[in-house]
Order: C-alpha cells, then structure tokens, then sequence
C-alpha cells in the first residue's frame, strides 16, 4: 500500500483534497503484462497525457504513476491555491480605490483565518477533477508510490514492475533549496509550504522579485502583512518588459511594501526579535527583520529518485534533456512539462502534453510530428495590475536580426480604463517592419490575462493588424485598446503619397 500523505493542516478541507489526490486507502492495482503507455508524474503534462492517451478509445492501456499528490503543483501548492488568494486580496485593492471612485466603504477587516480556509475549500472543491477515482474510470492503471527505472522498458514502483512499450516523463520540478547560510536553521517558507499557514505573519521577507515572489508579496501585503520584498536585480520582474515591470513596482510601492532591490543576500540569522536577513545593497551592509521568510526563487526538476541512468535518459540540472519534439535520448521515452521545458507554465505543460501524444500515437502512421518551437506561448503574471506577454520581445527581436516596429497605446486613452479608474498600463505590440505581421506584444491591465488571448489567437492563426482593425470590439471595453494599436498601425499606411491619391480620387468623385 502507498505511504500516506498529510496536508497541513489537518483540516476537513484538506483531509477532503488528500481523500481525491492521494486517497490513504488506496491499493494499486496488478499490473498488466505491457503497457502501451506509462506516464511518470501527475501534475498537468502527465494528467494530460494519460487521460489524452485513453481517450483516444482505441483500447491502449495506461499506466500512471504519482509519489505525491495528483494535481501536482497546479492544483496543490500553485495556480489554484494562489489565485483564490490574489482574489480576496484584490478586494483589499479595489476598497483602497474605492473614494476615488466616489465610494467610501470604511476600513475594512481582513480575517486571515478565514482567507486560507476559503483557498483550502475551493481546493479541495476543485480536486476532483485530478483524482485517483477520476482516472482510474477513465480505464487508467493509477500507481501511488516512486517511480524508479529498472531499464530502458521497465518501471518500478511500489514493489511492482511495469513493462511499457512507450513512456513520459512528466515529474515536474520543485521549489529550489536556497543556498544562504542560516536560512535552513531559521527556516523558511516555499510556494509548498506558503499555503499550509493559518496565522497571518506580521513581518513577512520575501526574497526573489520573480512573478512568483510578486504575486505573493502583493497578496500577503494587502492581506496585513508588513512585506519586505528582496531581489537581485536592479528591478521587480527583469524579465518582463522594462516598462511594464516598472508600473507594477510602482504600485508596489504605493501600497507600503518595503522593496529592495539590488540586494546581495548574504546569510539569515535568528534573534530575540525575529529572523533576521542580512544583506548587501550598494556596497553596505544592511539587514531586516521578519517574522517569515518565503523564498519565491528557483526551481528544480525532479530528477533523483527516477534513476534515469538505467533507462538510458540522459538529464542535467536543469531537467531532463528533449529534443524539438519532447523526445529523451531513449527514443521509447518522452517528458514533458517543469522536467524538461523552460516555460514553466501550467498552459506550457498541457500544451507539451498534447504534442507528446500526436508524436507518440499519430507520427508513426505518417502525420507530421509537432515541435515545441512551434508553440506561440503567452504568459501572465497576475499581481495588480498584470503583466501578459507573448511571441517577443523587443530586444530579443533585435538579437535575431528582425527589422520590427512597435506600437504602445495607454490604458489613459481607452474610454473603459479611464470610467475603470484603471488608467495605469498600456498595450504595446511588435511587428513586422513594413508588415501587419505581430511579432509580439505585451499588455498591462488589470485583466491583461485575458486580453492577451485575443492577439495570441491572431498570432497562431496568422492574422495581423489589419485583422484586429476590423474586427468589431464591443465598446466600453478594455480591449478596445488593442484595436487601437491595430487601428494606430493602420493609419501608418496613409503616407503622404497615399494622401495625395485619396484627394485626386475625391476630385473625380
């Protein structure tokens, strides 16, 4: 039988969620002689995968095996647990903007409690989706246990080997191990850990400035937190765009967060106040005190315990190694997801997955087979307001030599945000020089999330500017702003010369 798993706390909600994910009395079953498939990891790549495989209805049997909780990250301690908290504390948000709207609710009362019990029960409420019972009437094999190779066409687990014809990897990665001396002794909270509190810290450090550190240290400030926010970089999320990022820490700032940038961390110690963070910013020596510490950077991939050596799976420390079409050195075994992608995005992985599965089941039989460079990826990060990117940027555009021009249209020019209030951000977009070709774009908006849908959607289904143009935009609405930009593009081509032929063609008419 599969070890049990606990989830702090031991709450009805939480013992509900462990009740679907990782049921205590779960008993795997006996294995089959071969399967068609085994898939190793059920996070979203490999809950894909396997359900994407058996759907197929052409009789393939499906192994999946987890070690910890189905769902993975996205479920447990990523996507849903976050963002039911950056829900209740946009509340906090849209109260603090509220007298400039004419509206003045009063100060409002944050139960800290009763927020991470709301997450802990929607998670659970949403858990049935991945469950070990959902699968298995799917016609899926579910093993709980770790999964080892034992060769490059066995797996064992649980005391029990599995014979496949085919495989995926898709174990995910893990909260990195931050190498600051002290910072174990006086311990630390992850994106794994976060989540199990129940008592709202009064002093919180949060050490990476990346979309995970920021989209947590804005929460946890809005939720009553005093938050201390340290990062490297001589900005929040460099990796975004410069502008874009620089609106988000202006925003940071105004909501009270303490932000550090340029901090060198040097070592974490204990003392009668709190713990302490020592660090170095601009050749001083300066330190805060807190009564948390998160660390909300780095990953690693899972890789140890899967003793990929003997199934001939070549991997190093940033994951397991694929080529375009997600295939591992051992031509039998695929990965897919946090394992072996730089896109480490709940999206990324379900997209991964279904190329796997075309590559696995449908190339053999003549149709082409899928690459990952073909994927248009769009992210968000989802502080307030959010980031949303897709295709390039600028600068990497420069780098491979393309000739691009870009359009910026305000957020203070849509007649929506303004009536919002919600003015700060923009829409900018990347094309072609001399073309309607989007190259990229990058939106700042309250729902920039759900904007960015619509120019990825033109993108993949090669569709430029001149698309957006006509397109018909509901109006008041936010993404009015980017049939400006497509608008904006259009009136590029009305040159002097163009002109001239309009006012000749009007004189014949």
């Amino acid at each position: 039988m599969p070890h049990p798993v606990t989830v702090l706390p031991q709450d009805e909600a939480n013992q509900r969620l462990v009740s679907y994910v990782h049921p205590p009395d779960w008993q795997n079953p006996t294995p089959t002689d071969t399967y068609d498939l085994v898939v190793i990891g059920a996070g979203t790549a490999g809950l894909v995968t396997a359900a994407g495989t058996a759907g197929l209805g052409i009789g393939l049997k499906v192994a999946l095996v987890e070690r910890h909780l189905m769902g993975g990250d996205c479920l447990n301690v990523g996507c849903v647990p976050s963002k039911c908290i950056i829900r209740s504390s946009r509340v906090i948000g849209e109260l603090r903007a509220a007298p400039a709207l004419g509206v003045h609710p009063g100060e409002a009362h944050v139960d800290f409690p009763a927020v991470m019990e709301r997450m802990r029960r929607l998670r659970a409420g949403i858990s049935h989706h991945d469950s070990v019972q959902r699968f298995s009437k799917l016609g899926i094999d579910v093993f709980l246990g770790e999964g080892k190779f034992l060769s490059g066409n066995t797996l064992q687990v649980d005391g029990k080997t599995l014979t496949f014809k085919k495989a995926v990897i898709a174990t995910g990665a893990r909260a990195a191990r931050p190498g600051i001396p002290g910072i174990e002794e006086a311990g630390y909270l992850t994106n794994e850990t976060v989540f199990s509190l129940t008592e709202r810290p009064r002093r919180l450090g949060v050490i990476g400035g990346g979309p995970i550190g920021c989209e947590l240290a804005q929460s946890f400030q809005r939720l009553g937190c005093e938050v201390t926010l340290l990062h490297r970089g001589s900005h929040i999320l460099n990796k975004e765009d410069a502008e874009a990022a620089d609106i988000v820490q202006k925003v940071f700032l105004e909501e009270g967060m303490q932000l550090v940038v340029g901090a060198d961390i040097q070592r974490v110690s204990r003392s009668p106040e709190g713990k302490v963070i020592h660090f170095v910013r601009d050749g001083r020596q300066e330190s805060v005190v807190v009564d948390e510490i998160l660390v909300g950077a780095g990953r690693a991939p899972n890789v140890e315990s899967l003793n990929l050596e003997a199934a001939g799976v070549t991997y190093n420390r940033r994951g397991v190694e694929v080529n375009d079409f997600l295939q591992t050195t051992n031509p039998k075994i695929y990965a897919a997801g946090d394992i072996c992608m730089n896109w480490k995005f709940t999206h990324a992985a379900d997209s991964a997955a279904r190329i796997v599965i075309k590559n696995l089941f449908f190339s053999p039989f003549g149709l082409k087979r899928s690459r990952l460079s073909n994927l248009v990826m769009p992210w968000a990060t989802y502080t307030d307001p959010e980031i949303a990117h897709v295709g390039l940027y600028e600068e990497e555009a420069q780098e491979k030599g393309l000739e691009v021009s870009t359009i910026k249209i305000l957020f203070s020019s849509v007649d929506r945000a303004i009536a919002d209030g919600e003015e700060d951000g923009f829409v900018k977009i990347l094309h072609a020089k001399g073309s309607d070709k989007i190259i990229g774009a990058t939106i700042v908006a309250r729902h920039a999330g759900d904007l960015i849908s619509e120019i990825t959607t033109a993108m993949v289904g090669g569709l430029g500017l001149n698309s957006l143009s006509s397109t018909i935009h509901p109006y008041p609405t936010q993404a009015e702003g980017i049939k400006k930009a497509a608008d904006a593009y259009r009136r590029t081509l009305l040159t002097p010369r163009t002109q001239t032929f309009l006012k000749w063609l009007t004189k014949l008419s």
